[in-house]
């Protein structure tokens, strides 16, 4: 297995978020424009609902993506890919742990994204937790 190291992996995160920001803000943005129009501010619950809406779809994303094809899109546009230790595909309950283990990753100021940068295996903090790792496609 050829491990793919830290600069890789930034570029298909950058992609997914691209990917998944986009849409999301042109949706959100309606609801600013309407209640610009209408000057009443946006309510706290709206806000939080697109939060929850945003976290869903976000996570969705992921766990479907990685568990049916091994890779988000933005993985596969670098020309990577998740598996197991073993070379095994992931199944939901891997990729959904995944998911929730890189959100730990976030919440300690990113520094488990850091530390694939200097683990030999390039494993984040999310890859060990799960016993995953992210290779080049063959």
């Amino acid at each position: 297995m050829e491990f793919a190291g830290f600069w890789i992996r930034f570029c298909a995160t950058f992609v997914d978020g691209l990917i998944l920001i986009v849409p999301f803000y042109a949706f959100s943005f309606s609801f600013s424009w309407a209640s610009i129009f209408s000057g009443a501010e946006t309510p706290i619950m709206l806000q939080l609902g697109l939060n929850l809406i945003q976290l869903v779809v976000g996570a969705c994303y992921e766990i479907v993506m990685v568990s049916k094809y091994g890779a988000t899109l933005g993985k596969m546009a670098v020309g990577v890919r998740v598996v197991r230790s073993d070379g095994a595909p992931l199944a939901y309950g891997r990729a959904t742990g995944r998911y929730f283990a890189k959100i730990l990753s976030e919440m300690i100021l990113f520094i488990g994204y850091i530390m694939a940068g200097f683990d030999s295996e390039k494993r984040g903090l999310h890859d060990m937790i799960c016993d995953t790792r992210v290779i080049k496609r063959r």
